[in-house]
């Protein structure tokens, strides 16, 4: 019996975010090159909840979400539930958004984008913007980001305005997040869990690589994971 992968697309689905309009054009190039087959369910952040009997979770691009509870909800479930989990762009941002409050216990920290007058923020505005700019990313050797990529170096798509506070860098380290890639200038723009089944976060946008016929590294490593899940799940009688 095989069983195809439910993946929840968390975000406020809008065809004026390219990245939403390019996901399903990935999809279906992973079901036609690489057999992986994903059953995909957008769920607005508005609207997210329980994410049992999902095998992966991709929270997309397309910030200020219309509930950044929700969308904050949604990568404790990944993550506690150990869940296959893909954060894009805002994803990353609230990836480490939800660790920094669930598990390192700075409950009142913020997102500039949705509260710019916090006395204490995580998120906050890059000092250059990166909308529809590239950049290179150094990965770092020996982790999950670098035996997806296969590569040290990569150069990589962005459409952001955001991003993360160097002064808690430590703290989330320190926590159990490994910061996997580094702009030039030594900004964190991937993060993972190593404890985790499959949990990375880019600030990047990988669904933006190329013309969207031929799936990026991550994307794949993502799909990959969720099909997996999908084999365990059978296997203990979902």
């Amino acid at each position: 019996m095989t069983q195809k992968a439910r993946v929840a697309l968390v975000g406020d689905r809008s065809d004026g975010v390219r990245s939403h309009v390019r996901i399903p054009t990935l999809f279906a190039r992973l079901a036609e090159r690489d057999d992986l087959e994903l059953d995909a369910y957008w769920i607005p952040t508005d609207a997210a909840g329980d994410l049992t009997g999902f095998d992966g979770v991709w929270l997309v691009p397309g910030s200020p979400y219309r509930s950044e509870a929700g969308a904050v909800e949604t990568v404790r479930a990944a993550r506690e539930n150990g869940i296959p989990f893909l954060g894009t762009c805002a994803g990353f941002q609230h990836a480490l958004l939800e660790f920094a409050r669930n598990v390192c216990g700075l409950d009142g920290i913020g997102h500039a984008e949705n509260a710019p007058d916090s006395p204490d923020r995580l998120i906050v505005p890059l000092a250059c913007s990166l909308v529809g700019h590239e950049g290179a990313v150094h990965v770092t050797p020996g982790t999950l980001a670098a035996r997806v990529l296969g590569v040290e170096r990569s150069v990589e798509r962005y459409h952001c305005s955001y991003g993360l506070d160097a002064r808690h860098l430590d703290t989330l380290a320190a926590n159990g997040v490994v910061f996997s890639g580094f702009d030039g200038d030594g900004d964190a723009r991937i993060a993972e869990l190593p404890e985790h089944p499959f949990f990375l976060a880019t600030l990047f946008q990988p669904e933006l690589a190329g013309d969207g016929t031929r799936p990026h590294p991550l994307v794949q490593a993502f799909a990959r994971a969720a099909a997996d899940h999908a084999k365990l799940s059978v296997h203990s009688g979902r």
